[in-house]
Parts: structure tokens; C-alpha cells; sequence
């Protein structure tokens, strides 16, 4: 049988354009194709890759193709082909396949996060061993070790032979120390000193913070955001012609220390010489003009120029102009360092809403969502709207999440969908627990609730809740639409018996009944009036510790009571959340009183307000305060003692004993007083270090504040201080919330309780 060898891969090719027509063969139909050598990978996976089939006529050229495509599979090291009679025979030499990977000595990277990296590259278990990833595996382990500050990594690798032809492969890392930046170097600064600068950098060089936040750890994507932060810096200062020059990044031979250097030209500041405005004023300029706040003689700020065009381009949304351009045009006069300021407005095609669509709401019907809608299908676009009914949609406290898109609608220039997804959560519950508070004591409590009853946004529920202070039965419904219109409607009924000595107060306790049903009308998208009417009935228990401010006052009026009782109210809400919100404010005033005739003859007022202003993305500053005034009309000189107000306490004055504060009976027990001033200021901010998700938050607070007989004898010296810390968090159990507070000016009669918390109620 004659054989006819083609060797191939590199000494055929050579072969060929040496020697020429001495090594050509005659071409042959394949009638049949045979693999050998093969071990771990099948013959059909061969077959998949030649491009030689059998029927098929194989010349010179046609055998190099099958070669390299045979190579071009990375499966193999070795290939050749053979001619045995018309059988085409392909002899193969496989690769090794990688039977395991072993890491060693990785302690600041996990082996999961390694092994994930290598497979990116091409190397795994399973996969086909190829020697040349062997140097891709360093630098990219070098790539992550560096990109954590450990430029000393050493890394050694060791392929071991093994049987069935496969390997294993250890990877032995010596990590070495974090390099830490012993210095940062701006040279070039005249008009601002570099401890100015350096202070807007993320990066810095060790503190003693450094083992939690580590700044101190070289990052060139850290370095470039700070070098950004630097021109930014001099731009918003009006310095145009700043340029950074050049920048150097050094470490030391033991590369346990890096030392960078920034060369910077500051150049001169400019001034604001004129203020322009063109294009096409779809909006009148009257109206564009005021959203500028730049005015000739002002310093160039980058800032403030961003800032006009954000106001602008929000000015055109809120108009149906969802796709508008404002372009600024600054012309620069070297020799006065001045600048000719041009804002050029395109405002595009005005846009209107064809569908808003709804996805997500299983439970919820479709109309408690379009109801809270404030923009319209149909409507001009509004981006102030559009988010608007986002916000509203969020604060109804169905859905965990609310997002909201505007894809335009294919193929037209005008018209954009308007599509709100939301996440449900389950909005009713039937529970019973245990929680605890530090004034209250342990506490049962029972409840069927439901905040969105069949999905229709009504509220329905009933409470039991017991404690060391008080019992408590209550039913309530309310329909936040009873009328199309968004008025509210409500009715609710309960009984209460407390201990009013449990709660640091004098030696008494009430038994509390009533019935009530309110109604809530919506004036704008954040102002609302409340008015409601109820029976209070209401019986005091004295004893024969009770103080005579408690007996006195049982033999003037008695010790039974029956009330018709009447509340206005008005609330103003823009806050982004209700339970941990971070910018927006919240203002109320209520006015009870019961009505001519009724048991108890006396009128209560309340006005609080709430503020948030974020100052940062994750820095809050938050302020509150209350004020209440109180007092008797009729027979009563004087607001009876147990519709007191009181102060002290986790919701109130922190670092001092709940209700403690302010005016004693003749027991010297806390009793209240008519007239309260409680305030506070509080830092919030998250958890460091902790994705701990929107309903956890802690805060550093300074309340002050106190509690008086009336009103004449306020005095603002008596005022208490207290500083300290407290945290809030939606936890499994319930919300918990506690707090550190110091009281900075006790006095001998004030009780004091440094560490306050509560579970199972929200503050």
C-alpha cells in the first residue's frame, strides 16, 4: 500500500516554498477520514472543527486549512495528517486539561473572588492547559493586588504533571504589606494652600482612620477622580486656564511607600463681563433670566454655570420640552480676564404623554396608582410631575420600590411613554408580639391590620397592646378617597386604662374611652386640613398616695368625665420618606378642645415642624421642634393636670427619664406642665462600612428644651441640654431605636438615664 505523508505546521509550509513542486502531491478524493490519538476529547468534536468531509477532493492547500483549523481549537499540540490509500488519517497530540488550581498564602483576597478573576482569562478546572496564560495569571493577579495597595505581591506558579494528561497547578502568592501614600506634592499653588486642596481628595495619607476607611491606599481610578476634584476646584474659582501639567507617582524600593507629586499652572481668575441668552425662546426670557443668578462682575464658576443650565433644562421639562439642550457659549477676553457668558436654548420638539403604564401592582388595584398620577396621559410631559407621582406612589408604603422610565414611543419625535414599575410588599399583617421599652416595661401587643384592604388603599385595623403603663383596645378605618377628590374619611374607636405612675408621673391613674370620626382635605400637593369630632368619656383613680394636686382637683370637679371634643388641624408634608427622610420638611398645628358644657372645659394647641436639608449624598442635617400651650376656659382655671404636656425621654429630650422634666406635685413627682418647648438638631447619616439599606440610620443630636407650669413662668434658663447619639432600625422585631445622650446641665431633682431604647415602637 503506498502511503503518501503530508507533514504540515510549519516544515510542509517550508518545505513547500523551498523545495516547491518537489514535495506536491497528487490531489485524492477523501472516501473516508480516521482520528488517532485522541484521549479525552471525541472524534465527533475533530469532525466538527476539519473543514475536510468525505466526498470531498484534498489537495496541498486544503490539508494546511485543515491543519490550522485544527490548531486554532487550542485543544492540541501537535497536528499532522496522512493519506492512507483515499482515508484521510489526522494524528493529534491533546493538550494537558487543568484537573485542579490551588491558591496559597491569599489572605487579603478570597479564593472565590481569585479563582473567578483566573477563569475571565481562560484558566479553570476542566478547561484545556495552555502555558502561555501562565503570564496573563500574574498580571492579572498583580492587577488586583495592586489595585489594593500591596505592590510587594510575589506570585510563583506550578504546573504538575498528571495522569490521563492533565495537570494541577499551584499558585502561591506572598502578598506582602499595603503601600500607603506618604505624600501628596502640588507644586504651582500660589493663590490657595495646598492643605486647601489636598482637603477635596479622597485620597490622603495615613490617619487614624486609615485601618477602616483606607484613603492611604494608592488607586490611579482614586487618583484621577482627585486630580478631576483639583480642576473642578479651580474652574468653580474662576481660574479657565488652569491645566494640570504633568503628575508623578513614586515608591519606594521596599514598595511599602508611594509619594505622588502634582505640577499644576493656575493661571489668572476670570470675572463674568456679560450675560447672554438666545436661541429659541420657547419660554419667554423674563421668565429664563431669573433661573441664571450669574450677574456681570461675578467670578467664573463652573459650578454656578451647571447649576443655571440644570435650572433651565428642568424649566423646559416642566414644559412638555423633554429633550431640550442648553448649551453654554463662554468667550474669553485674555487681556481684561473677563468672560462673555452665552446660554443657547434648543429646546427641541415639545413632548407629550401617550400611555402611562403601571407593572408590578398584583395586589393593588390599578386605580389606587393612577389616582396618586399628577401627570397626565395625554399631557405635556413634566419632569416636576413625573417624579412628583413617583413620590406619591412611594409614601402610600405599598411597594418597596418605585421606578419610573420614559421611553420615547417608536418612531415619533413628540410623544414618550411614561412607565412606573413597582415592588409590592405585604401591607397587612395579623400579629402578636412581645417588645419591651425601658419606661413602658415588656409589651404584649396583638393586631390585625390592614394599610390596603383588597387592594383598594383603605386602612382597617384593630390593635390590643398592653404594658406596665398602659392597656390598649383600638379599632380604626380610614378611606383616603372617600370622594374623587382625595377626601378623606375616617372613624375610630377605643379604650385605654393607664398607670400614670409607671410612666414617672404622680400617683394616679385614667381610664380613657371614645369614638371619633375625622375628615382630611387635601389644598394643594403638600397642605392638608383635618378636622374631627369625637366623645371622650373619662374616670380618675386616685389613691391614698395620689398628690394633692390629684385630690384637690377630684373634690372641685369630680373624677367622671364626659367630653364632646373637637380637633382642627393643618399639615404641611414635603418630606421624600416617612420614616427616614432626608430632604423636605414637615409643619403641623392641631387645636383640641372640647366643646362648652362638656365634663372637662380646655383647649390644647400643637405646632411642630420637621426639616431635613441634605448637605451631602449621605449627610443630613435635620432639625425639630414642638410647642404646645394648653389651658382651661369656663369653671377651669387651669388645663387639667392629666392633659399635660411632659418632657424628657427617647422621643423627646434624650439623656434624661421619661416625662421627668419640668413642674413637681407636692410628692415631688414629675405632674407636667401647660406650656412646652422642646427642640433639636441632629447630623443623620448610614451605618459606616454597612449596606444596611434606607430604614437604618444613625445621628449625632443636641436637644434642648423644657416643660413649664404656663406659659408666664417660661423662662429659657431653665432650659435642659443633652448631646449624644442614637440610631434607628427596621429590624425582624420591630423598629428599634436607641440613643447615648449626655446631659450637658442636670439639676439635683432631674433623673437622668444615659442609654435609652425601645422595641416594637417607632420614635
Amino acid at each position: 500500500m503506498v502511503r503518501h505523508v503530508i507533514r504540515l505546521l510549519g516544515m510542509l509550509l517550508l518545505g513547500c516554498c523551498l523545495c516547491g513542486p518537489a514535495y506536491a502531491f497528487d490531489p485524492f478524493t477523501v472516501t473516508d477520514i480516521r482520528v488517532e490519538g485522541l484521549q479525552r476529547i471525541s472524534a465527533g468534536t475533530v469532525f466538527n472543527y476539519l473543514p475536510v468531509k468525505v466526498g470531498q477532493t484534498l489537495d496541498t492547500n486544503g490539508s494546511v486549512d485543515a491543519v490550522s483549523a485544527l490548531f486554532k481549537t487550542g485543544f492540541f499540540d501537535n497536528v499532522y495528517l496522512e493519506r492512507d490509500g483515499d482515508v484521510l488519517v489526522v494524528f493529534v497530540s491533546e493538550r494537558a486539561a487543568i484537573s485542579s488550581i490551588k491558591l496559597e498564602g491569599n489572605q487579603d483576597l478570597e479564593s472565590k473572588e481569585l479563582l473567578d478573576g483566573l477563569k475571565q482569562i481562560g484558566l479553570a478546572e476542566g478547561r484545556v492547559f495552555d502555558r502561555s496564560l501562565l503570564e496573563k495569571v500574574e498580571q492579572e493577579l498583580q492587577r488586583q493586588y495592586f489595585s489594593r495597595g500591596k505592590y510587594a505581591v510575589r506570585i510563583d506558579t506550578t504546573v504538575t504533571p498528571l495522569e490521563r494528561n492533565r495537570v494541577g497547578i499551584l499558585i502561591n502568592i506572598s502578598e506582602g504589606r499595603v503601600a500607603h501614600i506618604r505624600q501628596i506634592s502640588i507644586i504651582g499653588n500660589h493663590s490657595f494652600p495646598a492643605k486647601d486642596l489636598l482637603k477635596q481628595f479622597s485620597q490622603t495619607t495615613p490617619t487614624m482612620f486609615s485601618a477602616f476607611t483606607k484613603k492611604d491606599q494608592y488607586s490611579k481610578q482614586a487618583l484621577s477622580a482627585d486630580l478631576e476634584i483639583l480642576r473642578t476646584w479651580y474652574l468653580d474659582r474662576g481660574y479657565l486656564n488652569f491645566q494640570i501639567n504633568s503628575t508623578q507617582v513614586s515608591i519606594t524600593p521596599d514598595k511599602k511607600d508611594i509619594y505622588i507629586t502634582i505640577n499644576i499652572t493656575e493661571g489668572e481668575p476670570y470675572s463674568i463681563k456679560v450675560v447672554t441668552l438666545s436661541g429659541d425662546l420657547v419660554v419667554p426670557a423674563e421668565e429664563v433670566f431669573p433661573l441664571i443668578r450669574i450677574n456681570p462682575g461675578d467670578v467664573f464658576s463652573r459650578k454656578r454655570v451647571t447649576e443655571a443650565v440644570d435650572r433651565i433644562s428642568s424649566l423646559l421639562g416642566n414644559q412638555g420640552y423633554a429633550f431640550a439642550n442648553v448649551n453654554t457659549v463662554p468667550e474669553l477676553d485674555e487681556a481684561s480676564r473677563e468672560v462673555s457668558l452665552g446660554f443657547f436654548v434648543d429646546p427641541g420638539k415639545r413632548v407629550y404623554v401617550r400611555r402611562i403604564n403601571l407593572s408590578g401592582n398584583t395586589s393593588t388595584r390599578d386605580e389606587v396608582l393612577r389616582r396618586e398620577m399628577r401627570q397626565m396621559e395625554g399631557g405635556w410631559y413634566s419632569a416636576e410631575k413625573v417624579e412628583r407621582s413617583r413620590t406619591r406612589l412611594d409614601r402610600l408604603g405599598f411597594f418597596e420600590n418605585v421606578n419610573v422610565e420614559t421611553p420615547s414611543v417608536p418612531g415619533t419625535a413628540d410623544q414618550l411613554d411614561v412607565n412606573y414599575s413597582v415592588t409590592e410588599i405585604s401591607s397587612g399583617s395579623i400579629t402578636a408580639g412581645v417588645g419591651y421599652s425601658q419606661t413602658s416595661g415588656l409589651l404584649f401587643n396583638a393586631s390585625v391590620q390592614q394599610n390596603n384592604f383588597l387592594g383598594s388603599g383603605k386602612r382597617v385595623s384593630f390593635t390590643f397592646d398592653n404594658s406596665d403603663i398602659n392597656t390598649v383596645y383600638s379599632f380604626s378605618y380610614v378611606n383616603p378617597y372617600w370622594t374623587l377628590d382625595g377626601v378623606s374619611r375616617g372613624i375610630g374607636a377605643y379604650y385605654r386604662e393607664t398607670d400614670a405612675s409607671r410612666a414617672n408621673l404622680a400617683d394616679y391613674s385614667t381610664d380613657t374611652r371614645g369614638l371619633d370620626v375625622n375628615f382630611g382635605f387635601p389644598i394643594n400637593e403638600y397642605d392638608t386640613i383635618r378636622f374631627s369630632a369625637g366623645y371622650k368619656g373619662l374616670d380618675l383613680v386616685s389613691n391614698a398616695f395620689s398628690p394633692t394636686e390629684v385630690t384637690d382637683f377630684e373634690d372641685m370637679h369630680g373624677n367622671s368625665f364626659g367630653d364632646l371634643v373637637l380637633i382642627a388641624s393643618w399639615r404641611h408634608d414635603s418630606r421624600n420618606k416617612a420614616l427616614v427622610p432626608t430632604e423636605g420638611g414637615l409643619q403641623s398645628v392641631a387645636l383640641e378642645s372640647t366643646l362648652p358644657g362638656s365634663g372637662l372645659e380646655y383647649y390644647k394647641l400643637d405646632y411642630q415642624q420637621q426639616l431635613y436639608l441634605p448637605l451631602t449624598r449621605n449627610l443630613t442635617l435635620g432639625m425639630k421642634g414642638r410647642l404646645g400651650y394648653g389651658d382651661g376656659y369656663g369653671e377651669y382655671e387651669t388645663l387639667p393636670f392629666f392633659e399635660n404636656f411632659f418632657a424628657g425621654g427617647i422621643r423627646s429630650i434624650r439623656g434624661f427619664d421619661d416625662n421627668t422634666l419640668g413642674p413637681r406635685d407636692s410628692n415631688n413627682n414629675s405632674i407636667g406642665g401647660s406650656f412646652l418647648t422642646v427642640f433639636s438638631v441632629e447630623m443623620l447619616f448610614p451605618v459606616p462600612y454597612l449596606d444596611t439599606g434606607g430604614g437604618t440610620r444613625l445621628s449625632a443630636f443636641l436637644d434642648f428644651g423644657n416643660v413649664y407650669e404656663d406659659f408666664n413662668t417660661f423662662d429659657a434658663a431653665d432650659f435642659r441640654y443633652s448631646v449624644g447619639i442614637a440610631g434607628l432600625w427596621s429590624s425582624p422585631l420591630g423598629p428599634i431605636s436607641a440613643s447615648l445622650g449626655f446631659p450637658l446641665n442636670s439639676k439635683p431633682d432631674d433623673q437622668e438615664q444615659l442609654f435609652q431604647f425601645t422595641v416594637g415602637t417607632f420614635f
